[in-house]
């Protein structure tokens, strides 16, 4: 009997306390918050609207509308819409095809899944499409691929960039062969959008698969991705049901597709205009600067000397040196706007390779180095310095694309020597440098290579096909290492010393024989300290260079190079 006074008395407080906690708890409007699908946490919807559509606690991102999208990219008031209305076709008669397509209008609003059109990001102007998944999961039938085909041939004839936001599942199952043909159609417009010389962006959002992956979203000059997008031909449900395995974490997303060398960089949304108003200025056509050109003193640009101070064995040390400044300290230091692109559209991205585009007093330029590490952590992450296939075929994909759009060419050479591994062979190592020889030749773009470090080999020569060879004081190109050469024709390799000395490999031997055209000084071996001092010598002398190519032809350009190397 007590304890049931007990238990009722308890009731009595604990209703009374819930009761009076509800009176306290404030009032939420219903739709200010909503349930993360990502995280599963609750979120206040105009914190997730000011952050861009990205939840604030887990970081994931929520698909957004494409008027949207539009509105977050271009600059206010640009846009101008191209074939808001364009008329519905059932190319196969396919039945309920025509209600499910007008629920879709109704319900998004949209006429068609992609909304294109033409805007200025950054003050610069651009032809731009952005799919939208609301509409039968932005799938691309005839429609699609007519709207984005004609906003590719407009973009042509008025020489304009063109940006594409892909998110689709494919091909829509609806229209059949149809809207397989779409395919074929949109990448047969984007390459002749290539061949007149126009920039095209595709950026791929989650999820990008299916018959879009397999042709325009693809065929990026410059592709990026939004972080942990799903993005792939096969989605990755039909490849589990196919194979009957498990697929590994991380399958298919952005960052996989970036470590395999298909997509440039991962851009934030937070970031994505700065980045694309960053692409569209690099790919406008500039001079360099004449103020800079005609202001700055410059020399002969070589330095004789009738005896060396050091030995050549000495510059070999020198040349190898942990300290030694390496490709991207003479890229920070002497270019401005850099960005990095990434993968060779094949296989993978090499870290032993770093390129990209940048400016030079204003003109734009592509960059390429042969990079090692400054740590042993580094140096692993970068194979010492030491190509592999993927490397050479993202520098040479790097300035093919520079010749596209008429950027002039810097090299910095500084390896070992290229790989020579298993993964190597077996992906082609050998084809991989002697395509890169000879795609080299003919560039019809100036192209200048200078050895900051070791040039070995093939390996270097793979970076070296260039208009103008220049190399630091205490840098060396060479057929081997003195220690293979040692070992091959002395049988011992401790004559490495002596094999320095007759295999002519230091800049001055180099120069001497007419094998490269100028040598950049080193008062001190080159290191952090006199970084400032070097990038100077180095920015006058290629202000130069540029002046001299830039009054050439690119017909004289190539025959140039070719005659350079036919006289040696």
């Amino acid at each position: 009997m007590l304890k049931n006074m007990f238990k009722k008395t308890y009731t009595i407080i604990d209703t009374k306390y819930k009761s009076q906690r509800k009176e306290e708890e404030p009032s939420i409007p219903q739709g200010l918050w909503r349930k993360c699908n990502k995280c599963g946490q609750p979120i206040y919807v105009e914190d997730v609207t000011n952050n861009y559509y990205v939840c604030p606690k887990c970081g994931g991102y929520f698909r957004v509308h494409a008027y949207r999208r539009i509105e977050m990219l271009v600059d206010e008031g640009t846009f101008e819409e191209w074939n808001a209305e364009m008329e519905f076709s059932n190319p196969l008669d396919f039945p309920g095809y025509e209600r499910k397509i007008q629920a879709a209008k109704e319900r998004t609003k949209l006429n068609e899944a992609i909304v294109t059109g033409k805007g200025k990001i950054g003050g610069q102007e651009t032809a731009f499409g952005v799919c939208d998944a609301r509409f039968l999961m932005s799938s691309m039938g005839h429609i699609v691929g007519e709207k984005i085909t004609q906003m590719v041939e407009r973009a042509t004839k008025e020489k304009m960039p063109v940006i594409i936001y892909a998110c689709s599942g494919g091909a829509r199952m609806q229209e059949g062969i149809v809207s397989l043909m779409q395919m074929a159609k949109t990448s047969a417009a984007l390459k002749k959008h290539h061949d007149a010389g126009q920039l095209f962006i595709s950026v791929l959002t989650d999820p990008t698969t299916g018959g879009v992956t397999a042709s325009f979203a693809m065929l990026g000059d410059i592709i990026l991705a939004e972080p942990n997008a799903l993005i792939g031909f096969a989605g990755p449900r039909v490849i589990e049901q196919t194979i009957r395995q498990k697929l590994p974490e991380g399958f298919q997303r952005a960052e996989f597709l970036l470590e395999h060398g298909f997509v440039d960089k991962i851009v934030e949304r937070k970031d994505q205009k700065e980045v694309l108003a960053q692409i569209l200025r690099l790919h406008k056509k500039g001079s360099i600067q004449k103020d800079f050109a005609e202001e700055a003193e410059f020399s002969s640009g070589i330095k004789k000397e009738s005896k060396e101070a050091k030995t050549a064995w000495d510059k070999v040390q020198i040349s190898r040196a942990a300290g030694r400044l390496t490709a991207t300290d003479y890229i920070e230091a002497i270019f401005d706007d850099f960005i990095e692109l990434h993968g060779d559209r094949y296989f993978s991205d090499d870290s032993a390779i770093v390129g990209g585009i940048a400016t030079f007093n204003g003109m734009p330029v592509t960059v390429i180095g042969q990079q090692k590490g400054k740590n042993t952590k580094d140096n692993i992450k970068r194979n010492f310095g030491m190509p592999l296939p993927d490397g050479y075929r993202k520098a040479l994909r790097l300035m093919k694309q520079a010749e596209t759009f008429g950027r002039p060419i810097v090299c910095f050479v500084d390896t070992p020597g290229a790989f020579c591994g298993l993964e190597a062979e077996e992906r082609g190592q050998g084809e991989a440098i002697a395509r890169n020889l000879f795609e080299m030749a003919s560039l019809t773009v100036p192209v200048l290579s200078i050895v900051i470090g070791e040039g070995g080999s093939g390996g270097a020569l793979a970076m070296a096909v260039a208009n103008e060879v220049w190399m630091m004081e205490n840098a060396i190109y060479s057929i081997l290492s003195p220690e293979g050469f040692a070992s091959i024709l002395w049988k011992d390799s401790k004559k490495a010393p002596d094999a320095a000395r007759v295999m002519k490999i230091t800049a001055a031997d180099l120069y001497e024989r007419g094998l490269i055209e100028q040598i950049i000084p080193e008062e001190r071996p080159a290191s952090e300290e006199n970084l400032p001092v070097l990038a100077g010598i180095i920015c006058k002398r290629m202000a130069e260079f540029f002046v001299k190519y830039e009054k050439m032809m690119p017909e004289e350009i190539a025959s140039q190079r070719y005659q350079r190397f036919r006289n040696i």
